[in-house]
């Protein structure tokens, strides 16, 4: 089915919702359209009184939980196409590894040393690592989408932006919601199907003191892809999470929140697509290893609440707990041939602490706290490479690294209301960061072998003489402090209860930072010699924005936009480079000096009753200012590095939808829902080798509220115009020079006529993600 028939055969399941409407009217009950044109109120600016999306003066997107079910969320790339210049993607070659970046702003790696630029915080604590982290959500209370530096309030790192996920507290009354779903591809030469289940219960265990909640969610995926070597479904994934809560109030001014999740991961490796064999838009992949990932994660929060009369105000405790590993074992080379595959074991602990305090006083709000977060963090990786073109197998690569990760955080914010229409901002954070590091480099090692378990846990023994054999050097040991002033001015003008113009200047840090995946050691110490700081330094943004948000005609139009100037100083990018001997080089430096400019607007329109209008485009440029190292890999710096794109820059999002509420009296309501997303084509690595093609992503779904109060059936499609789309796209020296051994396989060198179609490369790394899917759902809820 091409694009065009899809998205006629959607326009028509859709046409036919909206022509079979009566004229009954439903009692007592509330449509879809009015559960998501309801206030969202947002967590984003930390204060006491909940605040309206439209009344927060920053750059936000938020879903509250009907909209998240609207959607069929069930991971956070789910809204990877619904906010401009947003990309929540999934890295795809470690399930689970975030890959976000906002506004231009992301990194490129599943390095679980690698801070990331957007912060993903769940029920207000911050997730140390972009390891382990983008897996199924359930019972989701909203997802609020902070587009900009957000160094005041959620200082860490989040120079790109902020993500918040809450989920669901308990509540005072019973309540149930039950839902099971099944949904997989429709096109020939496909996987099997995925099939998913979750129940919460929540109400009282002791009347106005003590409530409770549990909840379970299961999902089974027998693969969505066919292997073309094997004829198997791959991406096989099963996922079990228990959530548990507790929210005690021993009195009218205290509470306390508590919540734990336990969550297990098993299934394949990575789907790689090499696309110097196969076509970019195909589906068409051949590997020999199908892989394996696992993990495990134990997740706590305890939130304290106490009112008080200074300032009538609240002091708020968040104390935060993770305990996550994870393992991988991946076909990294995307042949049928055994050439480059590799596992990693990965850990990592931490504990965090937030202390504020919010009160007001005369006209003045104020926001106040201490932060404190410690994580250590530990990762080996092997590498078997060329094995199937050697008669004899080569040594096991093998490294990795540990490291002991503390930040120390002040933090104040002040708003200030000068007249009754005009409000000023002011905010500043201090932090101190600390890291200590020990890195194993990847090397061939002979004195040990990983299958027969003899080689060392990660940095335990990079001492020991003759490890290596040959004398050769193992790795370092360093640490690394950085402190800074994060300051924030901003001004807030309320011309009138249904609208506000807002201004603001913002600068935010990433700390510098360590490599745990050095294979090229003398490349490394080129950049950070012997006896140096072995860390990169900070990267700086000062981000400059203007922005406005309007509500018409009693909320049933709003319209939301801002424009921004973001410069970056110092930028951290992994710069990859593909290596006949290792693979692939991936090298951690400071690369440039550059500067991001964009317009961003959002809105949505109630045509009427049952019919609602949203719409959103992003529209983004940026340009380096200064190189400060070679980024082409031609080992110069020169008009060549300055000529070159910025990576995760899509030049142009947009998108539309329509929601339809028809009302059938007493047959219930059936609501139909079309959504289409674009996002242009954008390079992937900093050398511009690697990009990711243009995608529409079109989606859609039917859902019958039945007589059966609580019950509701849904009809969904996913990517319905089945575009391919990639994780990342690394490129490698295996590919298209070998397709007179892989039957079926094209030397199609880098695959497609592009601008970044220039890559000297002659295979890659691309991770797929899933085509055209088709699902039902049953709800029930209570």
């Amino acid at each position: 089915m091409n694009k065009q028939t899809a998205l006629s055969a959607s326009l028509s399941v859709l046409a036919a919702s909206l022509l079979m409407s009566p004229s009954a009217q439903a009692q007592n009950r509330q449509s879809a359209i009015d559960v998501l044109t309801d206030e969202i109120v947002v967590t984003a600016t930390k204060k006491t009184d909940a605040e309206g999306i439209q009344d927060v003066p920053i750059a936000i997107t938020a879903f509250s939980g009907g909209t998240l079910e609207a959607l069929k969320v069930r991971t956070l790339e789910d809204l990877s196409y619904s906010a401009p210049n947003v990309a929540l993607d999934d890295i795809g070659t470690s399930r689970g590894g975030a890959n976000f970046s906002i506004r231009g702003l992301g990194v490129n790696s599943s390095i679980p040393s690698i801070d990331p630029t957007v912060g993903l915080f769940v029920d207000g604590v911050y997730m140390g690592v972009t390891s382990g982290v983008l897996f199924d959500v359930f019972d989701l209370d909203s997802v609020e989408v902070l587009r900009g530096p957000q160094g005041i309030l959620f200082g860490r790192n989040t120079t790109g932006g902020a993500v918040l996920l809450n989920t669901g507290d308990p509540t005072d009354e019973l309540e149930y919601s039950l839902r099971y779903a099944v949904d997989g591809p429709v096109d020939s030469g496909r996987g099997g199907v995925n099939v998913y289940g979750q129940g919460v219960i929540s109400g009282p265990l002791i009347k106005d003191k003590l409530n409770g909640k549990l909840g379970v969610y299961y999902n089974n995926d027998a693969g969505y892809f066919k292997n073309v070597e094997t004829g198997n479904n791959v991406g096989q994934q099963e996922t079990y999470i228990l959530r548990a809560g507790l929210e005690f109030t021993p009195s009218e001014n205290i509470r306390f929140l508590a919540k734990g999740d336990y969550f297990n991961n098993k299934g394949q490796g990575p789907v790689g697509q090499n696309r110097g064999l196969y076509e970019r838009d195909s589906f068409d992949f051949a590997i020999d290893n199908e892989g394996s990932q696992t993990g495990e994660t134990y997740f706590g929060v305890l939130k304290t609440e106490i009112d008080v009369d200074f300032g009538d105000g609240r002091i708020t405790n968040i104390f935060g707990y993770r305990d996550a590993v994870g393992t991988t074992n991946g076909d990294i080379d995307s042949t049928p041939l055994n050439l480059f595959h590799s596992t990693t074991d990965f850990a990592q602990d931490q504990i965090s602490n937030e202390l504020r305090y919010n009160g007001t006083f005369g006209r003045a709000d104020v926001t106040t706290g201490v932060f404190y977060f410690d994580q250590d963090v530990a990762y080996t990786e092997t590498r078997e490479l060329q094995r199937a073109l050697t008669p004899t197998p080569l040594p096991i690569f093998y490294g990795g690294g540990y490291q002991a990760h503390s930040v120390f955080g002040l933090f104040g914010a002040v708003d200030y209301s000068l007249t009754e229409a005009l409000k000023l901002q002011l905010g500043i954070r201090y932090s101190e960061e600390e890291k200590d590091a020990g890195i194993t480099y990847i090397q061939a090692r002979n004195p040990c072998s990983v299958v027969e378990g003899t080689c060392p846990v990660t940095g335990t023994n990079m001492d020991v003489p003759g490890f290596l054999g040959g004398g050769l050097n193992n790795g370092f040991t360093d640490s690394d402090k950085w402190s800074n002033w994060s300051p924030k001015v901003g001004l807030q003008y309320l011309p009138n209860e249904n609208s506000q113009v807002f201004a603001n200047w913002t600068r935010g840090y990433r700390s510098g930072g360590y490599n745990f995946r050095i294979t090229n050691p003398a490349a490394f110490e080129g950049f950070f010699p012997p006896g140096s700081d072995r860390a990169t330094r900070e990267e700086k943004v000062d981000s400059y924005e203007i922005g406005t948000k309007i509500e018409f005609a009693d909320r049933r139009a709003q319209l939301n936009g801002s424009v921004f100037v973001t410069k970056i100083n110092d930028m951290q990018r992994e710069l990859n480079l593909s290596d006949p001997v290792r693979g692939v080089l991936q090298n951690i430096i400071n690369t440039a000096d550059a500067t991001i400019k964009g317009v961003e607007i959002e809105g949505r329109l109630k045509a009427t009753d049952n019919l609602l209008f949203t719409g959103n485009i992003g529209i983004i440029d940026g340009d380096y200012d200064t190189i400060l190292n070679d980024i082409s890999g031609d080992g110069i710096v020169d008009d060549t590095d300055l000529a070159l794109d910025i990576p995760r820059l899509a030049p142009l999002t947009f998108g539309a939808g329509v929601i339809h509420d028809m009302d059938m009296g007493d047959s219930g309501t059936v609501t139909s829902r079309l959504n289409f997303q674009r996002r242009e084509e954008f390079a992937y690595t900093d050398t511009n080798f690697g990009f990711i093609q243009a995608a529409d992503i079109l989606d859609a779904n039917i859902t019958w509220n039945t007589p059966l109060e609580g019950v509701a059936i849904s009809i969904f499609g996913k990517n319905l115009l089945d575009e391919v789309q990639a994780g990342n796209d690394t490129q490698l020296p295996f590919g298209g020079n070998l397709a007179g051994f892989i039957p079926g396989a094209t030397n199609l060198a880098n695959g497609v006529n592009s601008p970044y179609d220039n890559a000297p490369a002659v295979g890659t790394l691309s991770p797929l993600k899933k085509g055209r899917r088709l699902g039902i759902e049953l709800t029930i809820k209570g």
